[in-house]
Formats: C-alpha cells, sequence, structure tokens
C-alpha cells in the first residue's frame, strides 16, 4: 500500500505542477489584458485633461455662450464655436445622405449582383478607396470636383429649386464652387469605402439558408435583401455608419481645401462655411494673444465630446434594436 501511495505521488506531482503553471500563465494573461484595458482609459482621461486645462482660458472668458456664439474676431478676441459646429454637423450630415445608400448599394451589388470574376476586382477597388490620403481627396476637389460643381452641378441645382418655398433657400446664392456642399461631398466620397466595404463583410455573414428560403417563398430580390439580409445584418451595418460618421465628423485637410474657410452660417449650403478641424487646421500656427489658441482648444474639445455623443447614441440604438429584435423572437 506505502507503494502504492508513492507511485501516485510521484504521478500526481508532474501534474500539479503544471496546473499550478497553467495558473500562474493565466493570472498574467489577466494582468497583461487589464493593464491594456486601463491604458486606453488613462489615454482617455490624458487626452481630456490636456484639452480642459489648454481650453481653461477660453472657458473662463466666455463660458457656454461660446457654444451658441457665431462671432469669431481675433482682432477683439470675441469667439464663438456656433458656426464651426454647424459646419461640422452639416457636411456629416450631407456625407450620410449620400454615402450610407450608395454604400449598401455596392454591398447589395457585390454580394448578390455582381458576376462571380468581377466580385474580388470591384471589391478591392472600393476598398482601396479608404487608403487615399485625404489631402489627395482635397486637391482633388479643389481642381477637379469644384470646376464641375460650379459649372454644371450648382446652377442646375439653383435653377431646379428657385420655386421650391425651402429648397430655394438651401440651394441660393451664387455658385461659388467651394462650400458647405461640396465640403459634404468630397466626404461621402471618403467615407463611402468604409460602409461598403464592413457592410459587404457582413452580408456575406448571412446564412445562406434564410435567403434560399426566402426565394422559395417566392420573394424577389429587393424583398430578400430588405426583409432578410438588413435585418439579419442591421448591427454591422449601423457600426460601418457610425464609422464613416466618426471620419466625416474629424476630417480636416479634405475639407480645408473646399469649403472655403468662413466663420459664418449661410442659410444656403452653397455658401462657404468651416467646420472644426479645418478651423483648427487653418488658424492654429497663426493663434496669437491670450484667448485665440485657447478659443481653438476649445473647438477640439467640443469636437471630441461630439464625437463621444455619436459613438454612445450609436451603441444605445444597437441596443434597442437587438432588445427589439429580442421581444420579436
Amino acid at each position: 500500500m506505502v507503494d502504492i501511495a508513492l507511485r501516485h505521488d510521484a504521478s500526481a506531482s508532474p501534474a500539479t505542477a503544471r496546473l499550478r503553471r497553467y495558473r500562474a500563465q493565466d493570472r498574467m494573461f489577466f494582468r497583461l489584458t487589464l493593464a491594456c484595458a486601463l491604458l486606453v482609459l488613462a489615454v482617455f482621461a490624458g487626452v481630456i485633461t490636456s484639452l480642459t486645462v489648454g481650453a481653461w482660458p477660453a472657458i473662463k472668458a466666455f463660458g457656454l455662450p461660446f457654444l451658441w456664439t457665431e462671432a469669431w474676431n481675433p482682432v477683439t478676441e470675441k469667439f464663438g464655436a456656433l458656426a464651426p459646429i454647424y459646419g461640422t454637423v452639416v457636411t456629416s450630415l450631407i456625407a450620410m445622405f449620400f454615402a450610407v445608400p450608395i454604400g449598401i448599394g455596392i454591398a447589395i451589388f457585390l454580394t448578390e449582383l455582381c458576376p462571380r470574376p468581377l466580385r474580388r476586382p470591384i471589391g478591392i477597388a472600393v476598398e482601396l478607396l479608404a487608403g487615399i490620403p485625404s489631402i489627395i481627396y482635397g486637391i482633388w476637389g479643389l481642381f477637379i470636383m469644384v470646376p464641375f460643381l460650379q459649372q454644371i452641378v450648382m446652377p442646375g441645382l439653383i435653377y431646379a429649386f428657385s420655386g421650391i418655398p425651402v429648397l430655394r433657400d438651401l440651394f441660393a446664392g451664387p455658385p461659388y464652387g467651394i462650400g458647405i456642399f461640396t465640403a459634404g461631398l468630397i466626404l461621402a466620397v471618403m467615407t463611402l469605402p468604409f460602409i461598403s466595404a464592413i457592410t459587404r463583410d457582413v452580408f456575406e455573414t448571412v446564412p445562406p439558408v434564410l435567403k434560399e428560403a426566402a426565394y422559395g417563398l417566392g420573394a424577389t430580390t429587393w424583398e430578400v435583401q430588405w426583409n432578410v439580409v438588413l435585418p439579419y445584418a442591421r448591427t454591422g451595418v449601423v457600426g460601418g455608419v457610425m464609422l464613416a460618421l466618426g471620419r466625416a465628423l474629424g476630417e480636416t485637410m479634405a475639407v480645408t481645401f473646399v469649403i472655403g474657410n468662413a466663420h459664418r452660417i449661410s442659410e444656403s449650403l452653397l455658401a462657404p462655411g468651416t467646420t472644426i478641424s479645418a478651423s483648427i487646421a487653418n488658424e492654429f500656427t497663426e493663434a496669437l494673444g491670450d484667448l485665440y489658441a485657447p478659443a481653438l482648444i476649445e473647438l477640439g474639445l467640443i469636437l471630441f465630446f461630439v464625437t463621444v455623443i455619436v459613438l454612445a447614441a450609436a451603441r444605445l440604438m444597437l441596443y434597442r434594436l437587438e432588445r427589439r429584435a429580442g421581444g420579436r423572437t
């Protein structure tokens, strides 16, 4: 019996040592991942702190009225963020208005309608658009897109909407070529690859049996996409749209080339304007005085919080969609 017990202890000791080693590795892995998560939170807190410290003179001088004041006069040091906030929001909405349906349409075409030999080349071409530097988009927009819009598109829009009460104000004035509308179109082109690529990847995860069942019941391609594919992949589609919206909100160089950089709010989308990123890029090197640079830093702080609010709203919308889908099932 003693020999049997000794042999059992000898065989158990290597297993025990191996188990202890695995537990130590698990603890090390847990601590490493926890450190990475805490590092992200530290960076987040550091960004907020640095922006707040830099913008504090402007926050003290202007307070909350800074958010709804349109004046921007470096000579008298009277600053307001309303015009850049307006330009940032409106250009992003214009970009999403064009990019979302076109991007989803491209994804549907690549997954359902495109001939198989062409799917990969077209998909790669669309994804390559995401790798083009923003300054290239800006140069292309200034020298190619702006003349085309000024000579053809904007005069047509002004004439077409001249008799419609609301639209005639949105598309009024001389066709400068540059302006809010042009910046929105540039952002639409820049964000299109993100929406189409992510949406296509999500559509490819839809189980074929769901689509085959719908086709078997007599559904058309449009009905299958609208009633089967989109509801199944809505989380990924919304995620792609939010990623593209984040890119549109923070884009700098391409918008700076074509928006006109005017600190004013106009009823017409064809008029020049500005965004938060464009204002910071244009004026930070010339920001002299006690409040000029802090006002620009406060614009950056506002953009930071706008982005966070947009992402939080997207998460809330996804959560409600998931709960609603769970309630139906």
